[in-house]
């Protein structure tokens, strides 16, 4: 059983004479067969630790029991050709009719030492504070970062129960977490969406976010904490609630104005027109037709302000008294056509829709995007032609893109942009009646999907509508 041990196992008298070694020991010494038996145990020795052997052996053999030397310090022993080269040994009591020898059974940790010392080094390069905590909680390894942040040297922390950089008040809950942690060891990240605090030598708090990963090194199982300061993304974070905080009170009052300035403006208009109505039926006959000309402009003035202003409100309504929800967007434009069936006869129109698909939005808005763009388009064409209209949605990459293509004037490549702005119109009253301010609302409605829309147009060809929705679950 000795001989086929994958162990180097030397046996060794009480004078440090080698009275056997298996063929395993030969080969990690370099050794031939029969030349370590009889032969000093010091000549596996490096000579610096020479003067230190004739003591260990009269210490070991005075009390003879199971030891192990190398885990926590550095020991090294000595090939035949000079190499050195680091080890572990146990040592066993054998009692034998010659009396007590020591079994050493030597294992050769090179590869181990160079992938602790690589492992060493990744710490230590790391950007972020790491530490290395073992299963009773004593800090066994950590990097420069680490003493950056919690203002100790790295031989104040070595050894101390990683409590020491926990405050006070959390302290108590730690070890019963930790060792949670040991019983389901997997990677996990701490701090995220809950306050998380590390303790300076100082005394001083600073929040902090932690992942935790499971190590196991030389077969003990350790924690890796890897430590972030966040004080910085605290502050900005507080930034950024009171600014978003601002913004929100800043709306709440701008809603408030427009319902207040709507009402209190439709009031004198709505006055304006009746009082129009009543003097023009009571004074008609005395009035010259110049006269009731120039009424009749300042009753279309005051009523086109009214539309001016509801539309100025419905604008600042859109998506306030809505949540989303999946929706058939192919109901949504049946429901659209049904609405306009009269618009639709009168003017000849023709509307193809291709498969559209189901998404989260905002129904009532959507509905409106698809009924202005519609509306547009049948409203938009020569006299002499019947307006044909194709509706199509294809997926692309995040979302779905729409296309609602026309045959009708088209839009000149200058004015492309300008005709997404609120109450900004490309033709005369006389020639097309509205107030500006349906694109303006499609605007509105896909940027609240967090989408975009365009045109591509060619004048007296035609145009095309795109807009992009997000997959918004």
């Amino acid at each position: 059983m000795v001989e086929a041990s994958p162990i180097a196992l030397v046996l060794v008298n009480r004078f440090g004479k080698i009275v056997y070694v298996n063929s395993h020991a030969e080969e990690l010494f370099l050794y031939s067969k029969n030349e370590l038996p009889g032969s000093d145990a010091s000549g596996l020795i490096p000579e610096k630790y020479l003067s230190r052997i004739p003591d260990f052996f009269k210490e070991y053999f005075t009390n003879p029991v199971r030891r192990r030397i190398g885990e926590s310090r550095n020991v090294y022993a000595l090939k035949k050709n000079g190499a050195e080269f680091p080890v572990e040994i146990a040592f066993n009591p054998i009692v034998t009719v010659e009396g007590t020898l020591v079994m050493a059974a030597i294992i050769d940790i090179t590869e181990r030492k160079k992938a602790n010392e690589q492992f060493r080094m990744v710490v230590e390069s790391a950007p972020n504070a790491m530490i290395l905590v073992d299963y009773q909680g004593k800090i066994v390894m950590l990097n420069r970062q680490a003493e950056v942040l919690f203002g100790y040297q790295r031989e104040e922390m070595m050894g101390e129960k990683v409590e020491l950089l926990i405050p006070q008040r959390l302290q108590h809950h730690h070890p019963e977490l930790r060792e949670d942690f040991y019983v389901r060891p997997k990677a996990r990240s701490m701090g995220a969406g809950r306050d998380l605090f590390g303790v300076k030598k100082d005394g001083t708090e600073v929040p902090v976010e932690i992942g935790l990963n499971p190590i196991e090194r030389d077969n003990n199982h350790f924690v890796l904490a890897s430590i972030i300061d966040i004080t910085e993304r605290k502050k900005s974070e507080e930034a950024i609630r009171l600014y978003t905080k601002r913004i929100e009170d800043k709306n709440k009052e701008l809603e408030q104005f427009t319902f207040i300035a709507s009402h209190d403006l439709r009031e004198p208009l709505n006055s304006i027109s009746s009082l129009i109505e009543l003097f023009v039926e009571s004074e008609s006959d005395k009035l010259s037709e110049e006269a009731l000309k120039q009424l009749g402009f300042i009753s279309q003035s005051a009523n086109r302000m009214k539309d001016l202003v509801s539309g100025l409100l419905d604008y600042a309504r859109l998506g306030k008294n809505s949540d989303f929800k999946k929706v058939d967007l192919n109901t949504i434009v049946k429901l659209v056509i049904n609405d306009l069936e009269i618009t639709v006869k009168n003017s000849g129109a023709k509307i193809k829709v291709d498969k559209l698909p189901v998404l989260n939005v905002l129904e009532m808005e959507i509905r409106l995007l698809f009924q202005n763009i519609i509306s547009n388009a049948i409203k938009y064409c020569p006299p002499e032609r019947n307006p044909e209209i194709n509706i199509s949605a294809k997926n692309v990459k995040g979302g779905w893109q729409f296309a609602v293509s026309d045959n009708g004037i088209g839009i000149p490549a200058k004015q492309k942009d300008k005709i997404f702005i609120l109450f900004q119109r490309l033709h005369g009253r006389n020639e097309y009646d509205g107030i500006g301010i349906g694109l303006s609302h499609c605007r509105k409605i896909v940027e609240l999907h967090d989408g975009k829309i365009w045109v591509e147009s060619k004048p007296e060809i035609g145009s095309t509508f795109y807009f992009f929705i997000p997959v918004n679950e």
